[in-house]
Formats: C-alpha cells, structure tokens, sequence
C-alpha cells in the first residue's frame, strides 16, 4: 500500500512539473551592456502577477509558469524605454531584450528626486494623468484628493471653487510640503498652501504622489503630515487638442482649452493651457473669478533635455472666510456675513485679489549610463489684496490725528482699507543621481529667497482720510538652504535599504507687524532630518518599516507674539509600518504610523503682546493611527475599493487661556491627554464602479467622517458633527474619426442633501459668571450636480 501511495505521489509529481515551464531571460542596453535592477512583470491569466528584478548579469527566470497559458511580460529599467510583449507558455522559452534609451523623460529628474520609488519604505498614493482627469470638473486640487486615505477637506464657498483647505491626518495645509515639479510651493510666510491662485493647474498635471508622513520630503516646507507632489513635466509624444467645459450648480463654469505639438522632429515640443472657472458659491456672494494659463516648451535629445514653463493664476473671489455663527447656521445656513460692516446692502467689493505667476527652467543631463544631473531655476512673483469695509474706524488706528469739524472732534469714520502683499520667491533646485547595480544615491540640494512687502491702503473715507492714504509698509525676507543625500540600495531580489539625511538652514527677517509695527525679528534656524527604512518586495506582496525625522520653523504670526514669548522650532518622529499585497482580483495594504510631536504649536487662547490669538509650543503630543485599503474586482464590470483610516490624536498636556469679560484677565485652565483638534478618530471612503455597456461607466463614491473637535480642550461643546456625503458619477465615451474622443459625463454631489459642516472655529469667553462657546461654522451644499463635455482631437 505504501508503496502504493508512492508510486501514485510521484507520478503526480511529475504531472506536474510536465505542466510547468521556465520563462528566462537577459536585458542588456543599446550597447550591449547588461542591465541589472530593471523590472520584469509576468501578468498571467485571471490577472494573476508575478515580478522579479533582473541580477547583477541582466537575467531573469520565472520557474513556474503554468502550460499553454496567453501571458504578457513587460520590462521597465529608469531612463529606457518600457517593451512589453505577448506569448503563450507552450515551452521553456528564453528571450534576449535590448531596452533603447528613452528620447524623452517621462519621469524628469527634477520630479523623481523628490517622489517615493516603488521600492522605497515610504507611506504613498499615486494619481495618473487619467486618474486626474476623471475627476477634475473645476473644483479646486483638495477636492481631487478627497478619496484618498486619511484626507478631508473644506470650503470657504460650500461647493468647492475658490478657497478650499485639506487636511492629512489631520494636519493643515501649511504642514504638507507641496511641490510643483520638485519645485517648493508653499507660502514661504504663513507656510500654508493656496491653491486658489492656480486655477485648473490638474488640467496641466500629469501626476500626483502624495506621501503620508514625512515622506522623502526635501525642498520647501517641513512636511509635518504628509507631502503633496505634482508633476507638469511629463513629455507628450502625440500632438494633441481639447476642449474641455463644466456646468453646474451656482451658475458654475469651467471653460479648458489644452493644446500640444507632440514631438516635432523628435526634439522639440510645446503644450499649453487656457482655462477660466467661475462659481456663484454656494454661500451668499462666495462667488468666484478664476483665470490661468499655462505654457511649456522644451528641447530632448537622447542625453539631455532643456524645459522653460510660465503658468498663471488671477483670482477674485468675494470673502467668505468668517464662517457662520451657531444660531444663523440653523435657520440660513447661506449666510455671510462679510462686507455687512457696511449699512444697507453688505459691501459689493469686499473681496480678494491675488495674482501669482511662475518662471520655471529646467536642464537635465544624462552623463552616462549611470550618472544624471538636474537643476532648475525659478522665479514666483505674486501681488495683490483683500479689500474690506470696516465702519467707525478710528484715526488713531491708521496713525491719523482725529478729525475736526468746527468745534466738533471726531474720531472715527467709516472706510474702505485694502491690505497689500507684493513678494517674490526665487531660488534653484539641483540634483545628481547615481542608479547602477544595486545602487541608487541621489545628491542634491535647493536655496530659496522670499522677498516680501506688507502695505495697507484706504482707497475711501467718509471724512478725514486722504485718497489712497498708505497707512504702514513692512518687509521681510526669508532665506532656505537645503542639501542632501538619499541611497536606495537593493540588498537582493526582495530587500531593500533606504537611508537619507538632510541638513536644513532657515533664515527669518521681519521689519514689523501690522498690529506691531516697532516688532523687528531676526531669526534662524538649523535643522539635521535623517531618514532610515527596509522594504521587502515579492511576487505582489510588500511590507516596509521607516523612521524618519522632521524639524519646522514657526510662521510669520507666530513671530508676532513679542519679545518675551517667542516661539521654538518643532520637531516630529515618525515611524511607519506598512504592507502591501496585490492578488488576482483583489489587493490589500495597511500601514501603522506612530508621530510623536516635540513643541508642537497650537492655539491655547493666550494674548500675545499685542492682544492677539497665538500659537504656543505643547511639549509633547501625538497622532497614531491605522489605514486600510482594500479594492476588489467582483466581476469584469465591477470593481469595490474602500479605505479608512482609524486613528487617536493626543495631547499630551496644555494650558487654555479663556478671556473673562467680567474682570477683564484670562482665565488658566489646565487640560490632560486630550484630542488634537481637527483630527478625526475615523475618516472612510468607498467607492462603486460599474462598467453597465461598452465605453461608459457609473462611479459611486461614498465618504464618512466621525465628530472632530474644533479646539484641543475636548469640548463636545466645542466640535463638529460626524458626517457622510455620497457622490454618483456617470460618464460615457464617444470614439469617432472626427473629434477623437469625446467624454461625457455627469457627477451629483451629496446625493442625499446632507447638511453638514466639515470646519470651523471656535472663541470661548466668561461673562456674566458663566462659560459662553461662540462656535462658528463653514457648511458645505446640500445636492448639486456638475455637467461635463470633454472633446478631444
């Protein structure tokens, strides 16, 4: 019988193995050189993947590889041109590739400097250029966002158009560094991120990573939540035209017109870009004026590239920035009250003014088949106002004796003032990369300069003021050195190390403040980020482990708070574990994150120096957290994703300062191991497509958002409400020999009207004996809808 058992165990053995066979191979470049680290995916039926990477000779082997099998192998090495081919596994086959150099940069180096590779320990998500375009309708950048794990966001008018904000992992936008073609982009004062002065840029975009965390994070602002990367630089080898228009709720209007010349003569090419959004605002006059262009031309050869990109944005959007109080929220949740300073009808021109234009040139040079170089210039001039009307300002406030009228003395008046801020920011970016063998080290390095001009204007007075009277002028200037080095070394096939450490100096010059004009600052800072981490890659399963470090300087208001309470740096640690498993039909990934605060600032409601509201270094604090993204395909017309992110913000202690009507002091009151405001336990999306015919599809998106608070004393008196939204978008593709492609395409936002409010603020007081919570409030609409037509040549 054993015998039995034998026999019949090695003769399904060798069944088998008779079933199976080795696919193998070499890559080698134009030169015949061997190519080690290139990527080789072998995507079999059922979608099912396996992937190796090529040895240090330039070969490859599949060893088990099912019979008779339609298969299709794809080779991708860095600066070379991607080959994929069909075959059928019938026998043992063996296959020689030579992989050309690439006559453009898909990935330029300015953009992969300063991006997270596959195989890097780093928490990412990545977003295509068709992945981008489903989703622009002409809301602003966060609102493309608003699936990704860990990400909320706001808006000032309700629907999504002018001034919008995000939050990642309940950090704010002045603590996610942004870059546009590796280039800095946050404010260099307040550090915070105004994507309202580029109108359309997605239109233009042709990726986005975001990393979650420190990330790689290099130039510009310390990424003390997550790093936001966008690309424009991506080279189109097809000439191309389109025409793109969105209609919506509030009389909302995106008029796109895109242009490009594809590849001519295989060196030159120009893209370029027309856009204007307008919006009505779901909120009462939160109307919106947004203009832009974009252009880009370059020169490619097959060692080197040379591109020069100006892009624009004038924004005139009508303030809608004060939020609503508790009481009007619930019987005219539309209301603003901005500009009703003014008696009778609320002020027609209380409202920003901002142009920013961008020069950027970028040089990239390839020296050998090893070694590349980058560096890029720009130039970023931005100018413009807010215009408001403020009744019974007094004299005094402007630096302007009162005003006699006979025997009368008064002293205030009604008037029109405009706040000014002209700036530039100017600096290069470089870098130099070494990738051969097993090795991956990037050098490089940025110096940045802000030049900026604060001045106040009152254009009208009721009495007293002379026209265009210039009542303060301030400058200040701000200076950013930055060099580093990162090395990605492939320890084998499966593991990997990444090691970076950049050294960081950070120079403040301010010559007043608005509220304290005599305040001069001069300040600097130096700051060490090391950053370490393994990753392991196998056959459609990876698992990373990082530790990273970040150190931030304090903004412009923060430096208001005087002499006696000037505030330190902060510091982060951040530790990430995550895995990744992609199997046929379905993937899984979860990361862990643990970021431990040092000095974090936060409001406490202590006056400055000056009697105003300021941030104070907390020692310590935290955010940890769980993500979890799942998508599975249940069928070949439809496809289930979700994510969710489940997490504890924490205080460790602070002091809150409450202002006591009664005896004119603050009250102190000390708080233990309470929530970091605006950090959510549970943030979830989820998402429905269905592909119903040929050429269409239907898209349900779903989003959900526990209660938050809006300060960090834990107050449920203090907070916001948990909310969940749910989108539909239906689209279908018309292909024909006139226009191409032409996209159709609908999306109902909030489909089941629900009112809600995902930010806002909060001012405690003591009067009368009692604590009184003034909360205020930014809803967002109830059911709108946005009507898309996209022609493509």
């Amino acid at each position: 019988m054993k015998k039995f058992l034998g026999t019949c165990i090695a003769f399904c053995i060798a069944i088998i193995s008779m079933a199976q066979i080795q696919v193998s191979g070499s890559i080698k470049d134009a030169d015949q050189k061997v190519l080690s680290n290139a990527t080789v995916n072998l995507l079999l039926p059922q979608k099912k993947i396996q992937n190796t990477i090529s040895d240090k000779n330039g070969n490859f082997l599949f060893s088990e590889v099912a019979k008779n099998e339609n298969c299709t192998l794809s080779i991708i090495c860095a600066g070379k041109e991607t080959i994929q081919i069909n075959f059928k596994s019938d026998t043992d086959t063996i296959f020689l590739f030579t992989l050309m150099d690439q006559d453009h940069l898909l990935e330029p180096l300015e953009v992969k400097a300063t991006r997270a590779s596959d195989r890097s320990p780093f928490t990412k998500t990545n977003f295509s250029k068709l992945q981008i375009a489903q989703n622009n309708q002409g809301q602003d950048l966060p609102f493309v966002l608003n699936q990704t794990p860990s990400v909320t966001v706001t808006s000032d008018a309700g629907n999504g158009v002018g001034y919008t904000g995000i939050r990642i992992r309940g950090t704010d936008a002045s603590r996610i560094n942004v870059t546009l073609n590796g280039i800095p982009y946050n404010d260099a004062e307040s550090q915070g991120t105004y994507f309202v002065d580029l109108p359309d840029i997605l239109s233009s975009t042709g990726s986005i990573q975001i990393q979650r965390g420190v990330g790689t994070s290099t130039n510009g602002a310390g990424a003390f939540g997550a790093t936001i990367n966008l690309s424009t630089n991506e080279t189109n080898k097809e000439a191309y035209a389109s025409f793109n228009n969105s209609f919506g709720s509030f009389n909302t209007w995106k008029n796109t017109v895109n242009l490009g010349s594809g590849l001519i003569n295989n060196r030159f090419t120009v893209d370029a870009r027309l856009s204007k959004i307008s919006s009505n605002g779901y909120v009462d006059r939160a109307s919106s004026n947004l203009q832009s262009y974009y252009i880009s031309g370059a020169y490619l050869n097959n060692k080197s590239s040379l591109r020069f990109n100006t892009f624009s944005g004038k924004e005139k959007t009508y303030q809608s920035w004060y939020g609503i109080d508790e009481t009007t929220l619930k019987s005219n949740r539309t209301y603003n009250p901005a500009g009703t300073e003014k008696s009778g009808e609320p002020y027609n021109n209380q409202t920003d003014n901002y142009t920013q234009t961008h020069y950027q040139l970028f040089f990239n040079q390839e020296i050998n088949g090893a070694l590349s170089f980058n560096i890029a210039s720009f130039l970023t001039k931005g100018k413009g106002y807010y215009e408001e009307y403020k009744a019974d300002g007094l004299f005094s406030d402007y630096g302007l004796d009162n005003f006699i009228a006979g025997a009368d003395t008064i002293r205030y008046t009604d008037l029109v003032r405009q706040l000014w801020l002209d700036n530039s920011f100017y600096g290069q970016t470089f870098a130099l990369q070494y990738k051969k063998n097993k090795n991956e080290i990037t050098f490089g390095g940025s110096w940045t300069q802000y030049d900026g001009n604060h001045f106040g204007k009152i254009v009208w007075a009721q009495l007293g003021v002379p026209k265009d009277f210039e009542y303060y002028r301030l400058k200040a200037q701000k200076k950013d050195f930055n060099i580093y080095a990162k090395w990605l070394r492939r320890i084998d096939n499966r593991w990997n190390a990444f090691a970076d450490i950049q050294f960081r100096k950070v120079g403040h010059e301010m010559f007043g403040f608005r509220n304290n004009p005599s305040l001069n600052i001069n300040r600097s800072f130096n700051f060490l980020n090391p950053k370490a981490g393994l990753s392991y890659y196998y056959n459609g399963f990876n698992a990373y482990l990082s530790y990273a470090v970040a150190n931030k300087e304090p903004n412009r208001d923060d430096f208001e708070t005087g002499t006696s309470q000037q505030p330190v740096p902060e510091t982060l640690h951040d530790i990430e574990l995550g895995f990744e498993s992609k199997k046929s039909g379905y993937s899984i990934a979860a990361t862990f994150y643990y970021m431990a605060y040092i000095n974090q600032l936060v409001l406490t409601g202590k006056l400055n120096d000056v009697g105003s509201y300021t941030r104070i270094n907390t020692p310590r604090s935290y955010r940890a957290g769980l993500e979890i993204q799942t998508e599975v395909v249940v069928a070949k017309w439809m496809k289930l994703s979700a994510n969710a992110t489940f997490s504890k913000n924490k205080i460790k202690s602070f002091t809150e300062f409450i202002d006591n009507y009664d005896d004119g002091k603050q009250q102190a009151i000390e708080h233990r191991n309470t929530d970091i405001s605006f950090s959510p336990g549970l943030i979830s999306n989820g998402s429905i497509n269905i592909i119903p015919l040929k050429n269409s599809s239907i898209n349900i998106m779903g989003k959900y958002v526990s209660s938050q608070f809006l300060d960090n004393t834990q107050n449920k008196e203090r907070s916001l409400k948990a909310y969940y939204s749910q989108d539909i978008r239906i689209g279908y593709t018309i292909k024909n020999k006139v226009f191409g492609k032409t996209d159709i395409m609908m999306q109902v936002n909030n489909v089941f009207n629900s009112l809600y409010e995902p930010n806002g603020y909060t001012y405690p007081y003591i009067y009368g004996g009692s604590l009184v919570n003034e909360n205020y409030f930014y809803p967002m609409a109830g059911t709108n809808f946005m009507l898309v037509l996209n022609i493509g040549l």
